[in-house]
């Protein structure tokens, strides 16, 4: 089975913020280890990507057939969408065992674990 991992920011410190800055060199590099450890697990696919903040996203509607555009999708920043990644694993426990790896999850962040659908 296919689950998209959805990287959740939250609170998590993000490389060039002020937080970010506040972690020491070997806490900065562990995140970034862990990551690639992640995307180096196998079913992984693709590597996981980061996403501009959203202040940097567009929102498409479209209504009574116009196209319509927004600048961001103003939400708070715990609902921020920070990246993403596909898993294929056996079951559930396993895309829930490679969520808890992810270092937003601990760092103020959540991981939602949702099931693909295959056609």
């Amino acid at each position: 089975m296919k689950y998209m991992l959805l990287i959740h920011q939250g609170s998590t410190p993000l490389p060039g913020s002020d937080e970010w800055e506040s972690l020491s060199e070997d806490e900065q590099k562990a995140v970034y280890a862990d990551y690639q450890a992640i995307n180096e697990t196998p079913g992984v696919t693709p590597a996981g990507v980061q996403l501009q903040p959203p202040e940097t996203a567009t929102t498409v509607r479209v209504q009574d057939g116009r196209t319509l555009t927004t600048d961001g999708p103003f939400v708070e920043t715990k609902e921020a969408l920070g990246g993403w990644l596909l898993f294929e694993a056996e079951d559930l426990d396993a895309a829930i065992e490679l969520a808890s790896r992810i270092p937003a999850a601990r760092m103020g962040g959540a991981i939602e674990v949702r099931p693909v659908v295959e056609r």
